[in-house]
């Protein structure tokens, strides 16, 4: 689909900077299509949504099919460093004296989990890391905008 709309002559493309650089800004209707049709899906099958529905696609926040893909496959690469963290700090404990009294001073290997997670939670989400509601508010590029932000901001948390 992303080829499709990438290739279509009935959708040309502008040349505009977006605040991400010189970008193809292009509308991708068949990506758009099929994205609003899972959203669709997933709201009837949760039975509640919250945040916002928005699908960027074509806009200065996603400029074409081909970024809007490669913003989501950066999920992983954001949330990676999150869970191996968590998957290994009870491994990490038991091989290292110094992390596991580390870890003891603090209250204990579940209150570091909770306590990552909680934080997580609470800012990774919140529509930090842009520069307006509609750029980082609650769309799922404005999450993972925040999730970024939250990630970029580890090393000066206390």
């Amino acid at each position: 689909l992303s080829e499709c709309d990438l290739l279509s002559p009935t959708t040309p493309y502008d040349l505009r900077v977006t605040g991400q650089g010189l970008q193809r800004v292009q509308d991708s209707p068949m990506v758009y299509r099929a994205m609003h049709e899972i959203l669709s899906i997933t709201k009837i099958k949760l039975g509640q949504w919250v945040g916002s529905s928005v699908i960027h696609l074509g806009d200065n926040n996603v400029p074409n099919a081909l970024t809007f893909i490669d913003k989501y496959t950066q999920v992983a690469r954001i949330l990676g460093p999150l869970v191996i963290t968590l998957n290994n700090l009870e491994t990490a404990c038991t091989e290292n004296e110094g992390i596991a009294r580390y870890m003891n001073a603090y209250g204990g290997l579940k209150k570091a989990v909770k306590d990552i997670l909680h934080d997580f939670f609470r800012f990774a989400f919140d529509g930090s890391g842009g520069f307006n509601d509609f750029e980082a508010g609650s769309c799922i590029d404005g999450r993972l905008t925040s999730a970024w932000n939250w990630c970029s901001q580890l090393a000066n948390k206390s």
